[in-house]
């Protein structure tokens, strides 16, 4: 199980989307699905790299498969306050046939570039294994309590 990873302030709406269009493409009946919806998604960011403009979540997917990010490294970064771009560039890689494309949006895009890297950081360390609940111990039945009747009855 991984450690505990807490999504900071700033990236929980677009957290939140991402994680559901991730979820919701992530399907055992089609395992294709969610490759082929990115790779789309990366042809037309191709053609057009300003096309996501407005929709980090969008864009964070169609990169997603373009970019290596040493997560060991970032998480060694303070994420609170919101880092900066140059704190955040050193830990990412870029594939060769992305280059020119992510370029172009770092070039005019710098804080969404940056907000789909760290959308793709936390997702790849996010652990939705449920919480266990903490049981009170005052709604705790014990077997004799529950078990406080008479069969012969």
């Amino acid at each position: 199980m991984q450690a505990e990873t807490n999504i900071p302030d700033y990236l929980t709406d677009d957290f939140s989307l991402y994680l559901e269009n991730m979820t919701s493409l992530a399907d055992p009946e089609n395992p294709d699905l969610l490759s082929n919806y990115v790779a789309t998604l990366f042809e037309q960011l191709k053609q057009m790299p300003l096309l996501f403009t407005g929709m980090v979540d969008q864009l964070a997917m169609a990169i997603s498969t373009k970019i290596r990010i040493d997560s060991k490294g970032l998480e060694k970064i303070s994420f609170n306050p919101e880092p900066s771009w140059d704190e955040v560039k050193p830990f990412v890689g870029v594939h060769t046939d992305a280059r020119t494309c992510i370029t172009e949006i770092m070039t005019h895009a710098e804080q969404e570039l940056k907000i789909a890297v760290l959308l793709i950081h936390f997702y790849n360390r996010y652990d939705a294994t449920p919480l266990r609940t903490q049981v009170d111990e005052d709604d705790q039945v014990t077997d004799d309590e529950y078990n406080d009747f008479d069969e012969n009855y």
